[in-house]
C-alpha cells in the first residue's frame, strides 16, 4: 500500500463488509454460517498486512483481488436471494429494509475498495509516482494548474481509500458519478455494475417495503 496513506481504512472496511454479511438473515447466506465470510475476509487480511510490510506488493495485490472477488460475489448473491424472497413475498418489510441497507452499505464499501485498488495501477504503484496524473477517475485536483495545486498545498496530492469512498458513495446514491469523471472503460463498466446493484437495492426492495407498511 501507499505509504502516504493509512494501511487501515480499505482493511477496516473488508472487516466491515464481513460484518455487514454476518448481520443479513439466514435466507441469504445460501445455507453458509453467518460467520464464514468474516472468517475468510480475517484469514486473507492477516497475510495481506504482513505481506505489505514486507514488500511483497505482487502477491499482496493478488490477494486483495481475490479477497474483492469474493465480496462480490457474496453480495450479488444475496441480493438475488433476496429479489426471490420479494418475488415470493416471503420476507417481511422489517427484515427487508434491514437488509437492503446492509446490502446498499455493502456495495459501496466493496466497490470503493475494487476503485482503490485498480485505480492507477494499484495503491502501491501510485506511491511510487509524485502527484496523480494518470488513473482512470479525473479527480478535481487532477486539473488544478501547478501553482494552484502549491497554493492549496497540494503539489504532491494523491487519492486515497477516503476518495475512493467518497464516489462509490455518490454513486450508489446518485447512480452515477459528481465532481469525478470517469476516463477508463474499465471503470466505466463496473461503475454501471455498481450502479444496477444500488437501483436495485434502493427502488425495488426499499421502495416495495415502504409501499407495504
Amino acid at each position: 500500500m501507499s505509504v502516504r496513506e493509512p494501511i487501515w481504512p480499505p482493511l477496516v472496511a473488508m472487516l466491515a463488509i464481513g460484518g455487514l454479511y454476518a448481520a443479513l438473515p439466514s435466507s441469504l447466506l445460501a445455507g453458509a454460517p453467518h460467520w464464514l465470510l468474516v472468517a475468510i475476509v480475517v484469514s486473507l487480511l492477516v497475510p495481506m498486512v504482513i505481506l505489505h510490510y514486507i514488500g511483497n506488493h505482487a502477491l499482496h495485490q493478488t490477494l486483495g483481488y481475490i479477497l474483492n472477488s469474493i465480496v462480490t460475489a457474496a453480495l450479488i448473491l444475496a441480493l438475488a436471494l433476496l429479489l426471490w424472497e420479494v418475488t415470493q413475498h416471503e420476507v417481511a418489510p422489517p427484515q427487508l429494509l434491514r437488509s437492503a441497507a446492509s446490502l446498499w452499505l455493502a456495495n459501496i464499501l466493496i466497490f470503493a475498495s475494487w476503485y482503490w485498488r485498480l485505480d492507477g495501477g494499484g495503491p502501491h504503484k501510485r506511491a511510487r509516482t509524485v502527484g496523480h496524473s494518470d488513473g482512470a477517475f479525473l479527480f478535481p485536483q487532477m486539473t488544478m494548474p501547478p501553482e494552484a495545486k502549491a497554493a492549496a498545498g497540494e503539489k504532491e496530492w494523491a487519492p486515497n481509500f477516503v476518495d475512493y469512498l467518497f464516489l462509490a458513495f455518490n454513486t450508489s446514491t446518485a447512480f452515477s458519478p459528481t465532481d469525478v469523471p470517469v476516463l477508463s472503460r474499465w471503470a466505466k463498466s463496473i461503475m454501471m455494475v455498481q450502479a444496477l446493484i444500488s437501483l436495485l437495492v434502493i427502488a425495488l426492495l426499499a421502495g416495495r417495503a415502504v409501499n407495504i407498511l
